[in-house]
């Protein structure tokens, strides 16, 4: 077996998948059975599931098969292999937040409008990814259920980022062909970037929360990772129930540049990829021009003190206490500072940052988009995470650009900076609150402009466990 390219990128993504199935020359069963296939061949070293239920997918796909079979219509993402991850209610299966803490009183018992949907549009659930616990870490490092391991570099193990963490490894290997998660700071999008995939975060209440295990009723969003720009812009469109936006033109288009915050302290290699992208989209005609955003530095004194205080009104004071030695040691660590938050301190949160996005949507004044980084660095070694003092400048690094989004109430998607023999990087697009089609047409022209990133290497970790195993 083949493990090259994941069956749907390989056959042109999923609108030419779409045409094969309605054709007759591909079956849903066919191609489901090959994504379970490639998990059980790889997911042993990527570690991107949770849980997988072969056995429904299966089902599921055959019951698409059989609504073709019979000229029924069974939906415009029929027989699409997606994943769900594990902060989701997703019916027969598993939900554990990545942790080990008891949270059958706090998980949603029924499915959400978003999972609803999916089904209703056709789609498969191989199974659910992993999470960082409670959603809580942009590394992707989580201790109680595991942590994935990002495939783009089988010979050093390196951090997805998070906390959709599963989501962006099962993508990047080519293990489902979308992943749907919760960005409540960048957890799609840094991940997404890490993994060298697309990563849309959606406005907050555009895809209602019911059915996931909450953080931060303020800032969680639900997000998808795919692997192009064109395939996201597809599910988003046919979850709307909208016509799909065609590429922008990128020709006079006005896009601001936030140097002042989003750029700062850019790692080396992150700054040459960006500067070569911006370079591109000069010469694709669009015209780049430097703006303030200084509603951004915001993010700074919130997220240390709202996210904190949110796991402990979720999990409740006393049970935190109780399970905190239960607890990843990072996780737990920033808990403990939300015991002694007040109501006070929240709500004057909270009122400067409506201040900040009313100010900061003005930004968009004369341009259609910011255009950012992503992260201001790579994927790095887990080995390099385990200081605690690099774990935190690393972590903020990550955070940098994706958590203004969320705070000033944004939309965003990240699409891969291509980088030939590099690790990952991503770019980012940022639209005001409820323009997710243009940032997904966007997303499409820049992509088209700089290059669709190449698959990661699976065989590699076929090849390496092979090698083991001989010299064993």
């Amino acid at each position: 077996m083949s493990l090259t390219a994941d069956p749907i990128v390989a056959a042109g993504g999923i609108a030419a998948y779409q045409r094969a199935l309605r054709e007759g020359r591909l079956s849903a069963e066919t191609a489901v059975s090959a994504y379970l296939a490639r998990i059980a061949a790889v997911d042993g070293a990527i570690r991107a599931y949770e849980h997988v239920d072969a056995a429904g997918a299966l089902k599921a796909a055959r019951a698409v098969d059989a609504m073709l079979a019979a000229g029924a219509d069974p939906g415009p993402l029929a027989g699409l292999p997606i994943s769900i991850k594990d902060n989701f209610a997703v019916a027969g299966m598993p939900a554990y937040a990545g942790t080990r803490v008891p949270i059958e009183d706090l998980m949603p018992r029924e499915e959400g409008s978003i999972v609803k949907r999916l089904r209703e549009l056709g789609c498969v659930i191989l199974g659910k990814t992993r999470s960082v616990e409670f959603a809580l870490g942009i590394t992707g490092l989580s201790t109680p259920r595991g942590a994935p391991r990002n495939p783009w570099d089988p010979v050093r193990e390196r951090v997805t980022g998070g906390s959709s963490s599963g989501a962006a490894a099962a993508v990047g290997a080519g293990l489902c062909a979308v992943a749907f998660g919760t960005d409540t700071g960048g957890s799609v999008r840094v991940p997404a970037a890490l993994c060298g995939r697309v990563g849309l975060k959606t406005g907050a209440g555009r895809w209602a929360t019911d059915g996931v295990l909450p953080l931060s009723h303020a800032l969680d969003t639900i997000g998808l990772i795919s692997a192009s720009a064109a395939d996201a812009a597809l599910v988003y469109a046919a979850v709307q129930g909208v016509a799909c936006p065609p590429l922008q033109d990128l020709r006079g288009l006005a896009l601001g540049l936030p140097r002042a915050y989003f750029y700062r302290d850019l790692a080396p290699e992150i700054a040459e990829a960006t500067k070569s992208a911006l370079d591109a989209l000069r010469r694709a005609g669009a015209v780049l021009h430097d703006i303030d955003v200084p509603e951004a530095s915001g993010r700074d004194a919130y997220f240390p003190v709202a996210l904190p205080a949110c796991l402990i009104k979720l999990m409740g004071a006393d049970r935190f206490l109780a399970q905190r030695k239960n607890m990843d040691p990072l996780v737990a660590e920033r808990g403990e500072r939300g015991l002694t938050v007040t109501a006070a301190q929240l709500a004057a949160l909270e009122t400067g940052r409506a201040a900040h996005a009313a100010a900061a949507g003005k930004r968009f004044a004369d341009c259609v988009a910011w255009i950012t980084p992503t992260t201001t660095v790579a994927a790095p070694t887990v080995s390099e995470l385990q200081d605690r003092a690099r774990n935190w400048t690393l972590a903020m690094g990550m955070t940098q650009c994706s958590q203004p989004v969320n705070y000033l109430d944004l939309c965003a998607v990240s699409v891969p900076l291509p980088r030939p023999g590099a690790m990952p990087a991503g770019l980012q697009i940022v639209v005001p609150q409820g323009e997710e089609l243009r940032a997904l047409a966007l997303a499409q022209a820049i992509e088209a402009c700089l290059g669709q990133q190449p698959a990661a290497d699976i065989e590699a970790y076929t090849r390496s466990k092979q090698l083991h195993q001989r010299a064993s």
